[in-house]
């Protein structure tokens, strides 16, 4: 019993411990986590507005606290030790819970004065964006809106550190335990090819009859890749990448170029001179969803803005 008895009074010891730290870590969250993505102590003093001398004694003393340094100086710049990257990880975390918090708090007096950070593929940017915000502005119009554009993995890698609120992606994550998602549409897939290719005149095309073709994709990350890589693998073949982009607008201007074909969402209002679209046998769609992270409660104007693109979409498939 000896043994089990020490074992419960060290970590009764070791629980004190954080929590007296967790107490006088606070006012400190903020320092932390810049320093976690930037190592210059000037800058960071200088962004944050707190006298260098004082980012220094806070640093000095935490390590003190935790009985380890949590940066150790290269240079003119220091470096997070093991303990200091354990602290500015989870600062970087409880900033983000806090700052949830706190707008939940402001925005429930008054939802219609939110703000909703919204990040979605280039690919939706041109209509499905700008259809949703502009349906919900003319509910809230005093709701603030956030924009950011980026890849599949990037977009909810920033939903997971609490960057954002929402993610209109495809597709949606189905097997992560850190994200809830709602399908909203499904969004039809063509082939893009050069007007003079041997298949122009066609007006459907199988997946397979491009086995030995050129094909110009998106960089592994994004969604419609990863999609690209399932159809061709399901029609039995690897595609043969001629090149790889970060924009479905120079995937089709590549293949306007002679370069090679690729599969894509059907442009709009058309494609571009130079090529032309095939549907697919069988046809094929991406599923275009509405992504938040399932640890974390939503803002009500993000609440309020998720439920209204959930509404949209169930309305326009009646």
């Amino acid at each position: 019993m000896r043994p089990i008895r020490r074992t419960a009074r060290i970590h009764t010891v070791l629980n004190e411990r954080a929590e007296a730290l967790a107490t006088g870590l606070a006012p400190r969250l903020t320092l932390l986590r810049e320093l976690g993505r930037d190592p210059h102590i000037t800058r960071v003093a200088e962004r944050l507005g707190i006298p260098q001398p004082t980012v220094s004694r806070w640093l000095a003393a935490l390590g003190e606290e935790l009985g380890t340094p949590v940066v150790v100086r290269v240079g003119r710049r220091v470096q997070l030790t093991r303990a200091g990257r354990f602290l500015a990880d989870a600062a970087e975390h409880a900033l983000a819970a806090v700052t949830s918090g706190y707008r939940r708090a402001v925005e429930e007096a008054d939802p219609g004065r939110g703000h909703v950070s919204l990040a979605f593929l280039h690919t939706l940017g041109q209509t499905l964006v700008p259809h949703l915000v502009q349906g919900f502005r003319e509910r809230f119009p005093q709701v603030r809106f956030a924009l950011v554009q980026g890849s599949h993995e990037g977009l909810l890698d920033r939903l997971r550190l609490g960057e954002v609120d929402l993610v209109l992606t495809s597709p949606p994550p189905t097997d992560s335990p850190d994200f809830a998602a709602a399908p909203l549409h499904e969004e039809p897939l063509v082939v893009l090819v050069p007007e003079h290719h041997r298949l122009a005149k066609r007006r459907r095309v199988r997946l397979v009859e491009l086995a030995d073709e050129d094909f110009v994709a998106l960089s592994p990350g994004y969604g419609l890749r990863q999609i690209t890589d399932a159809l061709c693998a399901k029609a039995g073949f690897s595609p043969r990448l001629a090149f790889e982009g970060e924009e479905t607008d120079t995937l089709r201007g590549l293949v306007a170029a002679g370069l090679g074909v690729t599969v894509v969402c059907r442009a709009w209002p058309m494609p571009p001179p130079g090529t032309v679209e095939l549907d697919l046998l069988p046809g094929a769609s991406r599923t275009i969803g509405l992504v938040w992270a399932a640890d974390r409660p939503l803002p009500p104007s993000v609440r309020a803005f998720r439920d209204f693109a959930r509404q949209r979409s169930r309305t326009a498939q009646r």
